[in-house]
């Protein structure tokens, strides 16, 4: 598989400085942070207090200063969501430029790759990254994921670090976690069509109408037609048939393959 290269110079990137920064963004986000040694990187989550996604982050620890890299149109949001909780805390947050790509050469990858901090020699092209993203199961926020979503029920579940301290958030996300009482979860879907369903389209099974949406979906070359859906508990079990716009699909585990 070609290797993909995502320029995320232009992506929000919020540096947090001072004393307190790593017990701070500790305490506001799912991932990890106190353990990252220098060099080391997390993805996570920023929560509200009902456990709901706000915001999608990477977490660079680069010694003198912590990183923060998320969607642009994030950026913003985040860094107020930060200043918003640095009260008593010795902690700096702005936010800055950055020269940062990623580069892809595997499903899993899109996952586990780390930021460079170095030009990138050229993005790839949009769609084929999209493909990549979706065959991945990462989810886009504002896309796949809102505010209305806690982390678990895509695979934003897998980033949460379940043995550290409190974060905002924790109570709840931990109480459905250990429960298992999640009413729907991120699927992958591999639909019996030559195009994409819509965004929003309905996913519909013979037991239970509106059994899900479709949140993005693309044609893969590797697997075909194939999309992210939510799908309700009653459902939601990989080898499921169901339709969706019209067209017959059968439920997958994420990721693809």
């Amino acid at each position: 598989m070609t290797a993909l290269i995502l320029n995320q110079s232009d992506w929000g990137h919020i540096r947090l400085t001072g004393e307190d920064r790593a017990r701070f963004l500790h305490g506001l986000c799912t991932a990890g942070v106190e353990g990252l040694s220098e060099g080391q990187w997390a993805r996570g989550s920023v929560l509200n207090v009902k456990g709901r996604v706000l915001s999608i982050v990477d977490v660079v620890n680069r010694g003198d200063d912590l990183l923060l890299i998320c969607q642009a149109e994030l950026a913003d949001k985040t860094a107020a969501i930060l200043d918003k909780h640095a009260i008593m805390d010795d902690v700096e947050i702005e936010q800055v430029a950055a020269e940062v790509h990623r580069v892809w050469d595997s499903i899993d990858a899109v996952w586990t790759a780390p930021p460079v901090f170095a030009p990138a020699p050229g993005a790839s092209d949009p769609g084929e990254l999209e493909v990549r993203r979706i065959e991945a199961g990462m989810p886009r926020y504002g896309v796949d994921v809102t505010e209305d979503h806690f982390p678990f029920e895509s695979l934003l579940g897998s980033l949460i670090d379940y043995e550290k301290g409190c974060y905002v958030g924790q109570e709840p996300v931990f109480r459905v976690h250990s429960k298992g009482s999640a009413n729907k979860m991120m699927r992958g879907l591999i639909v019996d069509a030559d195009t994409p369903p819509p965004a929003g389209a309905s996913v519909d099974h013979q037991d239970r109408a509106n059994a899900g949406v479709v949140t993005s979906a693309v044609v893969s070359p590797k697997f075909g037609t194939i999309a992210l859906a939510y799908i309700h508990r009653k459902v939601w079990d990989v080898g499921e048939r169901v339709s969706v716009a019209g067209a017959n699909a059968r439920i997958v585990e994420l990721p693809f393959g």
